[in-house]
């Protein structure tokens, strides 16, 4: 108990306090924890896939998942704190680089049950990007098998090397991407303790405007990534880029979360 109670104090203090008075100091340095983990994946990535290929895979597509979800999650805390700072400005907030609320830490109010935490931006969910880190792991295997399979299927020879790689963008986008979209949306739902109802207002929500977000980004992305990235870095690549699409994702989720948390 003691320990917990600890903990909790640790992160509330974390959560309260601010980079500048609008950059969360906890997001930053889960950030710089993961960065630093990417900084030794990058350095030693060869070694480790030509010895365990699969599982190497699995452990960077994590990572560059918990990445594109603290991405998601502190620019929706940084979002709703510029909005509470510009509606609520308080004389006694510094700009300073560690500057802190008062209030957070007024131990009168039970946290995180007080009013002010209500209207605050939301401490770092950490379940949140288990969740996102334990998906990219899990389907690590399967893009690998598919990456696999595209390159023995459509091989890049030197006189069809443009017609193949066009004809792996069309196989993915038109199969492996909507399978994809619907086993991230089915796997988050359910984690979070969604049953079938809760899945199928998910699929009715943000399923499509989801799939058509991906058309308009992935099939120029994939016809670089077949064309002329190696097949051992072809997942990493689509990781990699797929920061900014899982971070999209990541708020498109949690966004209807919210909606479907506030409606009766």
């Amino acid at each position: 108990m003691v320990v917990n109670e600890t903990r909790k104090r640790l992160l509330r203090q974390l959560n309260s306090r601010y980079i500048y008075g609008r950059y969360p100091l906890l997001h930053a340095i889960v950030a710089l924890i993961q960065i630093a983990m990417v900084s030794i994946l990058v350095r030693k990535f060869n070694a480790y896939y030509a010895n365990r290929p699969v599982f190497t895979t699995m452990v960077t597509n994590a990572v560059l998942s918990g990445i594109a979800d603290t991405t998601a999650q502190t620019l929706t805390a940084f979002r709703r704190r510029s909005a509470q700072r510009a509606a609520d400005p308080e004389p006694g907030t510094r700009d300073d680089f560690f500057s802190i609320e008062i209030q957070d830490l007024d131990q009168k109010v039970p946290w995180p049950d007080s009013p002010s935490f209500r209207q605050a931006p939301p401490p770092f969910d950490f379940e949140r990007t288990i969740r996102f880190m334990s998906y990219g792991f899990i389907m690590a295997p399967l893009q690998h098998r598919w990456f696999a399979f595209l390159h023995k299927t459509f091989p890049m020879n030197n006189g069809g090397a443009t017609a193949n790689a066009l004809k792996r963008v069309a196989f993915d986008q038109l199969l492996f991407a909507p399978c994809g979209l619907a086993c991230f949306f089915t796997f988050m739902t359910v984690t979070e303790g969604g049953g079938r109802r809760a899945v199928a207002r998910k699929f009715q929500d943000v399923y499509i405007p989801a799939l058509k977000a991906n058309y308009m980004v992935w099939p120029a992305v994939q016809i670089l990534n077949f064309r002329v990235v190696p097949i051992q870095f072809q997942i990493p690549f689509v990781s990699t880029i797929g920061i900014a699409w899982t971070a999209y994702l990541s708020m498109t989720n949690s966004a209807e979360d919210e909606t479907i948390g506030s409606s009766p």
